[in-house]
């Protein structure tokens, strides 16, 4: 029986271990790897305490932090499957891992993070790695004197734009509705751009490619026509997907999926759960505040523990 189930092995699992190991509570971290999405970051300028670092870098220094601690937290290497109520009391839950290990725990942390949206498209699968592309900021300047589209006018897609600008030799952005979505500002800058184009009301078909990306034929739904686009790189910048799928039908979760959380304490809708990060239904996505989050929640659980409430 443990005090604590945390899921995930990002900023806001690891913050939440690092307390929980020195609140001295029996915990056990269920995490496949460790750094989250930033892992695939080549620079990182925003994490508190590092002018400069890349995510492996962060990634690292996170697993060493909580590992200092070890064995006062107990660290798995798997991916929680399941959490559900035990039979033994109706205040404990049963999490059952993909290796099918099943422990029983007072309180569940999920940690889980997000990932990328794909646009579900023929050829998407087929040439992922292979010219289609989900960080902007790792494979960039791998299209150096390239022809590129992006897609999805929100900031992730204006961003992208941005990141590949030093490097590719054009750059479209494919925008399904009649206008973006992301910060006025970088619209304004990109707009200004000789080598970027936008297309609006421009919906993806297919990606088309043997070994490598060659075209992509997308629909311009205002004209109700199909058009075939050369490119050697598509930068996917659609948004992201919680991973709450562990706890859904269990906890209330917004349209998307997101785990609705009291913002002041992190608790979910059922009692026992608590959430942290970008698995969230939180307005900003950040490590520093997924960081931060968590371990409002961890002093949370530990009240909990304690009192019952």
């Amino acid at each position: 029986m443990y005090d604590l189930v945390i899921v995930g092995g990002g900023p806001a699992a690891v913050a939440a271990g690092v307390y929980a190991a020195r609140k001295k509570m029996a915990t056990l971290l269920v995490a496949e790897g460790f750094g989250g999405q930033s892992i695939v970051s080549a620079d990182i300028h925003n994490w508190i305490g590092e002018k400069s670092i890349s995510g492996v870098a962060l990634a690292e220094r996170l697993e060493a932090h909580v590992r200092a601690y070890e064995p006062g937290i107990e660290i798995w290497t798997d991916r929680v499957e399941s959490v559900s109520l035990a039979s033994s009391s109706p205040r404990v839950f049963s999490v059952t891992t993909k290796k099918g290990e099943a422990v029983e725990a007072r309180a569940v942390l999920v940690a889980s993070g997000s990932r990328r949206k794909r646009l579900g498209v023929p050829g998407e699968d087929k040439l992922d790695g292979k010219g289609v592309a989900y960080c902007s900021i790792c494979d960039a300047p791998l299209f150096g004197g390239k022809d590129v589209v992006v897609v999805g006018g929100g900031n992730a897609g204006l961003e992208a734009v941005v990141d590949l600008h030093a490097y590719a030799k054009t750059i479209t952005l494919l925008q399904r509705s009649d206008a973006l979505r992301g910060d006025p500002v970088t619209q304004e800058m990109i707009g200004k751009w000789d080598n970027v184009r936008i297309i609006f009301n421009a919906a993806i078909e297919e990606i088309v490619g043997d070994s490598f990306v060659s075209s992509v034929r997308y629909k311009d739904a205002k004209a109700g026509t199909s058009n075939l686009l050369a490119v050697e790189g598509v930068f996917v910048e659609i948004g992201s997907m919680p991973n709450s799928d562990i706890v859904k039908g269990f906890v209330d979760v917004d349209e998307i999926g997101r785990i609705k959380v009291d913002p002041r304490t992190g608790r979910a809708s059922a009692l026992g759960i608590w959430a942290a990060g970008d698995v969230c239904d939180g307005l900003y996505q950040q490590n520093n505040i997924a960081a931060g989050d968590a371990v409002r929640a961890l002093l949370n659980i530990y009240s909990y523990l304690h009192s019952g409430k």
